[in-house]
C-alpha cells in the first residue's frame, strides 16, 4: 500500500501571498495528499485567502485549515468559507478543527472544552447538510452547502483523542514525533472507536511531524527549537502523559512562562532556547538524513494513515525538495541512498 504524506504550513507576514499558489502547485505536483494551512490571525496571513489561492492552483491535493477553532470564528462563517474552498477546489476541502491555542489565547479567549467541541462538530454536520436546523437560538440554513465536508479534529490528550475517534472523519494527531508517545495516544483513539462502535477504516489518522534534516545536528535542532518550545508550553497543563515524558515537566513550566504567542513558530523567536536538546529530539525529528529516515520508518510501524510534515519558513522550495526527493524517497526505498 502506498504511504500517504501531507504538508502543513502558515503564510508568514513577510511572505507574499502570491507565493502560496506557487508552493501549493509544487506540493500538488509532488504527490502530497493533503495541504493544511495554519489559522493564526495575529501571526500569519489570512488562512482563507491562502486556501483559496491553493484551491485554484492545484488539481488533486486536499486543502484544509490546520486548524481553525470555535472561538475566533463563528461556525456559520467557518462553514461558509470552507464551502467556498470546496467549490474552488472541485470538492477537495476538509475542515480542520481544534480547541484553539495561539489564535484563541492571542485574542484574549479561552480554548474550547471537550463538550463545546462535541457540540461544534454536530453543528458543522447540520450546516453541511444544507437543511434547515435549529442552532444558536434560531433556525439557520447554509445556502452554500453541497456535501458533508470531512471534519478532522486536532487532538493530543486522552479526552480529545476519544472524542475525535467517536465523532470525526479524521484526526490531526499532534504532540510529538515519538513512537512511544504516539502509541500512548493511539490507545485512546482505539478506545473511542470501540465506545462508538466504529470501524478503524472510518477514520483517517494524520500524524503531524515537525522535522529538520541537516548533517549538522545542532543546526537541525536549532531549526525546530522554537516549535519545540511552543509544544512544551502546551504540555504544561497536562494532567496525564506517557510516564517517560514526566521528566520534562520542569521544561514545560519554563516554556509556559516564557513562550511568546505572536512569535509562535518563528525561527527568530526569543523563547526558543528554553528547552533542552533532549526534549527537542524527543518531540521533533532533527538530524541527519539517515536519522530522520529511520525515525520516519519507526513512525510508519504505528497505526496511522498519513504523515504530514510542517513546511517551516526559510527556503521553503528547498525544504520541500529535500522532503520529497531525499527524505521520502529514501523512506520509500528502504532507506538506501
Amino acid at each position: 500500500m502506498k504511504r500517504r504524506y501531507g504538508i502543513s504550513m502558515g503564510v508568514s507576514p513577510r511572505e507574499p501571498l502570491e507565493r502560496t499558489a506557487e508552493l501549493a502547485r509544487a506540493i500538488d505536483e509532488r504527490g502530497f495528499e493533503a495541504l493544511w494551512f495554519i489559522d493564526f490571525q495575529l501571526g500569519m496571513k489570512d488562512v482563507y485567502a491562502a486556501m483559496n489561492l491553493a484551491a485554484i492552483s492545484t488539481d488533486k491535493v486536499l486543502i484544509g485549515a490546520g486548524v481553525t477553532n470555535l472561538v475566533t470564528r463563528h461556525p456559520t462563517v467557518t462553514a461558509n468559507a470552507t464551502a467556498a474552498v470546496d467549490e474552488l477546489s472541485g470538492g477537495r476541502a476538509v475542515l480542520g478543527l481544534g480547541a484553539g491555542w495561539s489564535a484563541v489565547l492571542g485574542a484574549g479567549g479561552a480554548p474550547s472544552k471537550v463538550a463545546e467541541l462535541r457540540s461544534g462538530i454536530d453543528e458543522f454536520r447540520q450546516l453541511f447538510s444544507g437543511e434547515p436546523c435549529d442552532l444558536y437560538g434560531s433556525q439557520v440554513r447554509l445556502a452554500t452547502a453541497t456535501r458533508q465536508i470531512p471534519i478532522y479534529l486536532a487532538v493530543s490528550q486522552p479526552a480529545m483523542l476519544q472524542l475525535a475517534a467517536q465523532t470525526c472523519d479524521g484526526i490531526v494527531l499532534m504532540g510529538a514525533a515519538d513512537p512511544e508517545f504516539c502509541a500512548w495516544q493511539l490507545e485512546f483513539i482505539h478506545q473511542g472507536l470501540a465506545a462508538a462502535g466504529r470501524d478503524r477504516s472510518e477514520l483517517t489518522v494524520d500524524l503531524f511531524v515537525t522535522m529538520s534534516m541537516d548533517e549538522d545536528r545542532q543546526a537541525a535542532l536549532d531549526d525546530v527549537r522554537a516549535w519545540a518550545v511552543s509544544q512544551a508550553a502546551t504540555f504544561h497543563p497536562w494532567k496525564r502523559m506517557p510516564p517517560a515524558w514526566e521528566r520534562f515537566r520542569p521544561e514545560f513550566e519554563r516554556a509556559a512562562d516564557a513562550y511568546g504567542l505572536v512569535d509562535h513558530l518563528s525561527l527568530q523567536a526569543e523563547h526558543k532556547h528554553i528547552v533542552s536538546d533532549e526534549f527537542v529530539t524527543s518531540v521533533a525529528l532533527a538530524g541527519s538524513r539517515d536519522t530522520c529516515v529511520e525515525r520516519i520508518r519507526e513512525l510508519w510501524q504505528l497505526d496511522i494513515d498519513r504523515i504530514t510534515f510542517a513546511l517551516l519558513s526559510g527556503g521553503r522550495e528547498q525544504r520541500l525538495a529535500q522532503l520529497a526527493d531525499d527524505l521520502i524517497a529514501n523512506v520509500e526505498a528502504g532507506g538506501e541512498g
